[in-house]
């Protein structure tokens, strides 16, 4: 039977990527997203590989998210894999400097989205004594930088959180697994500087960057491996990059 992965942030960066690759193993897909638009274009398209469930909502809004968990017919329900892979920078700047509703759009997403979805698709697992939580953290969340303050500490929570939820989870047969990318490719400076393109591509010059594709396969990878084994923590960066903020540009 093939396994049921829920995705959140879906239709675009890692999630898309994820979403593709995880298609083309034979995974069934919950894909979910707030944009309509790309969730049906996301399922139309990886609907020629597998079977696919859309789920259209803001994972901010709690009555929101324990609603679209709610809503799945029962065969979608057998949810083997989370992945909390939703989640946004938004500016760059010292404290003082920062503005309030940057700051909430990063909590309200990276943290208590995370935990809203966790809290509503773990009575599935729990019930079924299986399953695999996935959390997208950050190596912001273990290695500051400066400027990031807020966001370093969603990512911090997003680690805490996770480590919390494997120690809870350690008897229940439910894998627990975090996976703090490095610098990746994506839409992500280009909501962080609120959509300037140039400042954006900017933060991916004069070195090779991950590619959410890198990141779709080591979650393939992570989700092949033995009931036995979990691989808990994974730092990946790309070679370019020895820590957070720390970069060698060859121009």
């Amino acid at each position: 039977m093939a396994k049921i992965v829920l995705i959140s942030g879906a239709t675009s960066g890692i999630g898309a990527a994820t979403a593709q690759h995880l298609a083309k193993q034979g995974y069934h897909l919950i894909l979910c997203g707030r944009r309509a638009e790309r969730l049906a274009e996301a399922a139309q398209t990886l609907g020629q590989l597998t079977s696919v469930h859309t789920l259209c909502f803001d994972i901010t809004l709690q009555n929101a998210v324990f609603k679209a968990i709610e809503s799945l017919p029962l065969a979608w329900k057998r949810i083997d894999v989370l992945l909390n892979n939703a989640g946004n920078a938004h500016g760059l700047g010292a404290v003082q400097d920062g503005q309030l509703a940057d700051w909430d759009n990063m909590i309200d997403l990276n943290v208590k989205g995370l935990i809203y979805l966790t809290k509503a698709v773990l009575p599935l697992m729990l019930a079924q004594n299986s399953g695999h939580i996935i959390n997208i953290g950050s190596v912001a969340g273990i290695q500051i930088y400066p400027n990031g303050n807020v966001y370093c500490a969603s990512k911090a929570a997003v680690h805490a959180f996770t480590q919390g939820l494997r120690m809870d989870l350690y008897t229940k047969n439910i894998k627990v697994s975090e996976i703090k990318p490095g610098l990746v490719e994506t839409e992500f400076s280009l909501v962080r500087f609120k959509g300037d393109k140039e400042r954006a591509q900017k933060v991916y010059e004069g070195y090779e960057p991950l590619q959410a594709q890198d990141l779709a396969e080591l979650i393939a990878y992570m989700l092949a491996a033995p009931p036995h084994v979990n691989l808990a923590d994974v730092l990946i960066l790309p070679t370019k990059q020895a820590a957070s903020g720390m970069v060698h540009k060859t121009q």
